[in-house]
């Protein structure tokens, strides 16, 4: 059963992972805006300067392809599967607005 528990679980990991890229960015000089809401995406990191944005995507959410860590609830398995799907798309979607605007893209 998917709990709560679980998915606390899921986005702390998220958190942990996010941060730590933007404080090794950081300590190495970058210089960077957070979640920008007008760029497709909402992008996790955004780099003005080398007009490139990154995107930490958990194994969970968006389905790495051939990762093992991306599990399937075992319960609402069709919800579920429709969800990952839609993010998927929206993931590649995101991505190719992003380029076809000039952005160089790095996913994580």
């Amino acid at each position: 059963m998917f709990k709560c528990g679980t998915l606390y679980l899921i986005v702390v990991f998220s958190f942990f992972a996010k941060n730590t890229i933007r404080k090794h960015l950081f300590s190495k000089g970058f210089r960077f805006w957070k979640n920008v809401n007008n760029l497709p995406g909402k992008p996790d990191i955004v780099l003005p300067k080398y007009k490139t944005v990154i995107f930490v995507h958990g194994c969970f959410w968006h389905r790495h392809e051939g990762c093992k860590d991306a599990t399937t609830p075992k319960t609402r398995t069709e919800f579920w599967n429709e969800k990952f799907r839609k993010n998927v798309e929206n993931d590649k979607l995101h991505i190719k607005l992003l380029n076809n605007s000039g952005w160089n893209v790095i996913v994580i």
